[in-house]
Formats: structure tokens, C-alpha cells, sequence
């Protein structure tokens, strides 16, 4: 049986597509499951870790102004994480985002801990989306990379 990385991998091959991320609570986690693979220098061109709100706007372009007014963990964040991540990338035609709240620690009734914000960015589209997964750090870690592996695989199947 093949696992969603192994799936996307065969996906980004068939459609021509190169695959880059931009993570922050992940920290190179998406990144790490594609390039696991044997010729993934084929789908995959790059990987922004942006951990901290300076490299995010540094390295990938997400503005000050947006983090002031919404914060690291938000919708708007996660759009500009992956419109960002494709315009610095050499090579990719798609690319995901995510950034969110991993725990035990940082939550707050606003943004509680395992809400984590996807952002994909696939020709002129940007699809944002939220999740809250519920466990701890390395469970909502594990359930954010595939949930990011998934939404990618579920745009090339579905691309027109």
C-alpha cells in the first residue's frame, strides 16, 4: 500500500508539477517526508522553515503588518506563507503552507493549541484552510504533514 507522500510523489510526477513549503510549526517536516523518497529532486524544489516571525518575512515575503494584525497563526499568514514560498522558489508549481500552535504550550482561547493553518498556492489559486487537531505536540505535528501532503495531492488530482 502507498503512503500519501509515495502517492504524491507518483501524482507530481505524472502532472509535471514541482512541489515547495514553507513550515513553521512543522519544521521541515513536509519537506523531510517528501525528499525520504528516492528521486524526489524530481517533484520537489525547495523548503522555507520559517520558525520565527522574522523569517517568515525575510525569507518568504509574509509583511509585518499582517503579523501585527493577525499574528503568526492565522488565515492571512498562511496565504501569504505560500504565495510567498512560490514566488521565492526556483523551479516549483505548487506550494504549501503551514503554520500553527504544535503545544503543549502557546494557546489561547483564540487560537488553542493544534490549530495549524494551511495555505496552498497552484497557479493563479490559494486555497487557506484551518484545522484543530487534538493530541500532543507530536501528534498534531504528524496530522499536519499529512493533512499538507493530502491537500496538495487533492489539487492535482482535482486540477482542471
Amino acid at each position: 500500500m502507498n503512503t500519501i507522500e509515495q502517492n504524491l510523489f507518483l501524482k507530481l510526477k505524472e502532472t509535471n508539477n514541482i512541489l515547495c513549503t514553507a513550515e513553521s510549526c512543522t519544521g521541515g517536516l513536509i519537506g523531510g517526508r517528501i525528499t525520504d523518497l528516492s528521486g524526489s529532486s524530481s517533484v520537489f524544489d525547495c523548503g522555507f522553515i520559517t520558525y520565527s516571525n522574522e523569517a517568515k518575512m525575510k525569507l518568504i515575503g509574509v509583511k509585518e503588518e499582517t503579523l501585527i494584525n493577525h499574528g503568526a497563526v492565522s488565515q492571512q499568514t498562511a496565504f501569504e506563507m505560500a504565495v510567498g514560498a512560490l514566488e521565492q522558489s526556483a523551479m516549483a508549481s505548487i506550494s504549501i503552507a503551514v503554520t500553527g500552535i504544535a503545544g503543549p504550550n502557546g494557546g489561547s482561547a483564540d487560537k488553542p493549541v493544534g490549530l495549524v493553518w494551511f495555505g496552498m498556492a497552484f497557479g493563479n489559486r490559494v486555497h487557506v484552510e484551518k484545522q484543530i487537531f487534538e493530541g500532543d505536540r507530536e501528534y498534531v505535528r504528524t496530522k499536519t504533514v499529512d493533512h499538507a501532503l493530502s491537500l496538495v495531492l487533492d489539487a492535482l488530482n482535482h486540477q482542471s
